[in-house]
């Protein structure tokens, strides 16, 4: 617990870490990758590089300022950063490490401002927050390694087939190398893939929905190859390129919270944008052969029809349902895109909606949802990248 005190500093330093949060955290990460290489192992270089990294955190200690008197209204998030955290194998070592760089970070770029009463105040807080993550991630790394055919931190699998599903999107087909089967796991959730890339010096990990609603013996994953001089694209591009059918990838078991809840038989709308498909497939496979009855809509934008992947797959599943509709947008085309008037025919606002695409895609489809009558309860979405202020994405 936080005495009043160290409480009111926090909350008093919040208007100085939204100015200078970012300073602070990108001056952080320099410091602790300078001292601490190793974890240069576990991070997202490109990330890093276009400073996205640093900004998500800035944000996240940002909002611990804000509800210092009330935690767990960012336990939400916390949750959402834990299971990134264990897919990514994140230990409980590496906290005091990220808690010195940070406080001394906050120090070098605030100087006299931040007093030694200031830092010993985020010392305290930063302990707590610390404790928190520290027991989700530990609770969460048990059920994974007690759940039948589970594990901890990454494992051998061998790439069974890898199927090209559309121009840019390939399609790979993960076994255990030791031959045991894989965990169930729920639509929508991701694995990471961790490869060492010739010419590298660190390993580099990269997470992907899987594709497919769960099989007893196999994940599916499905990329898009980015270009080549996309920063992001390095693991992409090696996957695509080098890793063939036979080769080794390391994986890690299921995790993540942008899933179905299966349990319901109310109206559901799938919209997804580019390879924001990807967790969509999941889902919607598990809709369409568990409960073919419930009402169900997919609509899709891509950029044209050669990028556009699963379309045979997702028609074969609707022509099984009994109240299902699907409609796809090319931008190429005129017209090519999911508009306010296109939800209003398809989507029943009493149902729940999962938004998944480029982050320009899903703020207008929230805002257009919102607009014909959606609660934001009911509109469930995945965010590629690191971790985000939810709320300032709901609000734009």
């Amino acid at each position: 617990m936080l005495s009043p005190e160290t409480r009111m500093i926090i909350k008093s330093t919040a208007p100085v870490l939204e100015d200078h949060g970012v300073a602070i955290t990108t001056r952080f990460y320099s410091r602790m990758f300078d001292e601490h290489p190793e974890l240069l192992n576990i991070f997202n270089h490109a990330n890093q590089a276009q400073g996205r990294q640093q900004t998500a955190l800035a944000k996240t200690v940002y909002a611990a300022a804000v509800h210092i008197d009330n935690l767990e209204e960012i336990m939400p998030a916390v949750i959402q950063i834990a299971h990134k955290h264990v897919s990514l194998g994140v230990k409980p070592e590496h906290y005091p490490i990220v808690g010195a760089h940070l406080l001394i970070a906050m120090k070098e770029v605030l100087g006299d401002a931040a007093t030694d009463e200031i830092i010993q105040a985020w010392s305290d807080a930063y302990g707590v927050i610390a404790d928190a993550f520290i027991s989700v991630e530990r609770s969460m790394y048990q059920t994974t390694a007690e759940q039948e055919n589970g594990w901890n931190y990454f494992k051998d699998f061998v790439v069974a087939r890898k199927v090209k599903e559309s121009d840019v999107i390939t399609s790979f087909y993960l076994k255990p190398a030791d031959g045991s089967n894989v965990p169930t796991y729920i639509p929508g959730q991701y694995i990471s893939v961790r490869v060492s890339i010739p010419g590298e010096k660190y390993t580099m990990i990269r997470q992907y929905s899987l594709s497919q609603a769960s099989k007893p013996d196999e994940f599916r994953i499905s990329i898009k190859r980015e270009a080549d001089n996309d920063p992001n694209g390095i693991v992409s591009i090696y996957l695509h390129k080098q890793v063939d059918e036979g080769d080794r990838l390391e994986v890690s078991a299921p995790a993540g919270v942008f899933v179905l809840d299966a349990s319901k038989s109310t109206p559901v709308a799938f919209i997804s944008g580019g390879v924001g498909i990807t967790p969509m497939m999941s889902m919607f496979e598990t809709v369409a052969t568990s409960t073919p009855e419930r009402p169900t809509v997919f609509l899709h934008g891509a950029r044209n029809r050669n990028q556009h992947a699963f379309d045979e797959d997702i028609k074969s599943f609707v022509n099984r349902m009994e109240n299902a509709s699907y409609s796809t947008v090319y931008s190429d085309e005129e017209n090519g895109f999911i508009t306010r008037a296109m939800l209003e025919e398809h989507v029943d606002p009493a149902g729940d909606a999962y938004v998944c695409g480029p982050v320009p895609f899903m703020v207008n489809m929230i805002r257009e949802l919102r607009n014909i009558g959606m609660d934001d309860s009911r509109i469930h979405y995945e965010f590629f990248g690191p971790a985000m202020d939810l709320e300032e994405l709901k609000s734009q």
